[in-house]
């Protein structure tokens, strides 16, 4: 009992740091999405939060998760076919390794396209402004 209200400490400091006003709904989300070690979807989500006896709507679940996208509380990965995965990351900049087969998801916190970004946007006019990277592959068990 006592882990599971750190946890929702944590997670509601998580949304206060990002600007996001916390609610029952926010952190039911944020704290299932917790429990994944790799991605998952909103169906997916919204099934678990379901078996867990959860009142949180399909379209609840969606909102709440493309406003946790957009304010950088989780990270969207678009390797499974047409529907976004979700996935709580951490808050340093990284990219993220993903297996086609088990959908296994590694963060990769070194970067080293800084350069060769100055490089080409320099050429072409441009200011980058993010970047993100998803390379998509089989891990070392499913190969």
């Amino acid at each position: 009992m006592a882990r599971t209200l750190q946890i929702k400490a944590d997670l509601s400091e998580l949304l206060a740091r990002q600007g996001v006003r916390v609610t029952r709904q926010r952190l039911e989300v944020l704290a299932e999405l917790s429990r994944e070690r790799d991605d998952v979807t909103a169906q997916v989500l919204w099934r678990r939060l379901r078996e867990r006896d959860s009142q949180t709507g399909l379209a609840t679940v969606y909102r709440t998760l493309a406003l946790l996208a957009d304010k950088g509380v989780v990270d969207t990965l678009s390797h499974h076919g047409t529907e976004l995965c979700y996935r709580l990351c951490t808050e340093s900049h990284h990219h993220h390794l993903v297996c086609s087969s088990c959908h296994r998801v590694v963060e990769v916190e070194q970067c080293g396209l800084g350069n060769w970004l100055d490089t080409v946007t320099a050429q072409h006019g441009f200011v980058a402004t993010d970047h993100r990277v998803e390379i998509t592959g089989l891990c070392r068990a499913c190969r």
